[in-house]
């Protein structure tokens, strides 16, 4: 008998290697890891893109291994990182294998050659000349002219060079008038007061005791005063007909009626409501 194998008996090498002992190209692409990860965790795509903030139409093209809708191999590798956290593969895996099939990991640029400003040296004036040679001139035809003007050729010129001295102060004649004295101006007086026009009707508050709140309006409404009058303190009203008065403290106030006093005796803290009109002082 012959010892040779049969046919039957000869196994393909093929047959014997494993999956592990596969060639790195036959793995499954970055996208592909990517999708079949997303739909292994039950998630969409539109979940995806919620929850990492990478648009929907680029999460598609990352699962097509399409990366140049990522705006660059940084942002590409940054979504790539995102991703693979999101349905749960790790990210620093996809990542290395990224840089290992786009010509490795981007190498840093350095910023301050990016944004070192161009120092520029400020250029050197130059002199001036022409302008130097003008001012020569204009000063030789000066000097020149100033001294043909002023020159010592006769005694009449001598004699038109003498310096004049400040006149004298004249002295006065007679002593100071002293001022005048300026009178005070005459304090207000009941016939002062009384000088108002007889057409309208005029009444004046003044605050002697105290302070009193007082009111004042015209005869359409219109409120000329609202508000407290101080001890010392007076306010002049005029209408055309009639005013409508309020005092809060009427025993301090002091009242003219066109002109004359209000002789009324109002008590401290009384309110009181008084309408006055051209006639004269009687309470309307």
């Amino acid at each position: 008998m012959s010892d040779a194998p049969d046919a039957g008996d000869v196994t393909d090498a093929r047959d014997v290697t494993d999956g592990s002992d596969a060639p790195e190209d036959d793995r499954p692409s970055i996208g592909r890891v990517l999708q079949q990860a997303r739909i292994d965790a039950g998630l969409t795509v539109e979940e995806v893109s919620t929850s990492t903030r990478v648009r929907i139409p680029i999460v598609h093209a990352i699962e097509e291994d399409d990366f140049s809708r990522c705006g660059g191999d940084v942002y590409a590798r940054g979504h790539v990182r995102t991703l693979a956290r999101a349905v749960g593969l790790d990210p620093a895996a996809l990542v290395e294998r990224y840089d290992a099939e786009h010509g490795g990991r981007p190498a840093p640029t350095p910023a301050a050659p990016l944004f070192e400003a161009e120092r520029i040296r400020p250029e050197r004036r130059r002199p001036n000349w022409t302008a130097a040679m003008v001012a020569a001139i204009v000063a030789v035809i000066g000097f020149v002219g100033f001294t043909l003007f002023n020159g010592d050729g006769g005694g009449g010129s001598k004699a038109n060079n003498v310096a004049e001295g400040p006149a004298p102060a004249q002295k006065p004649s007679g002593k100071a008038k002293p001022p005048k004295a300026v009178a005070p101006p005459p304090a207000p007086s009941e016939s002062a007061i009384a000088a108002v026009p007889k057409d309208k009707v005029t009444v004046r508050l003044t605050a002697t005791e105290d302070k009193s709140w007082i009111s004042a309006k015209a005869r359409d409404g219109k409120l000329l005063f609202d508000g407290l009058l101080q001890k010392g303190d007076s306010k002049t009203f005029q209408d055309d007909e009639r005013l409508d008065l309020i005092l809060g403290n009427a025993g301090a106030i002091e009242l003219f009626v066109n002109g004359k006093k209000v002789e009324d005796e109002f008590e401290d803290g009384q309110v009181e409501r008084l309408s006055y009109t051209k006639g004269d002082p009687q309470v309307g």
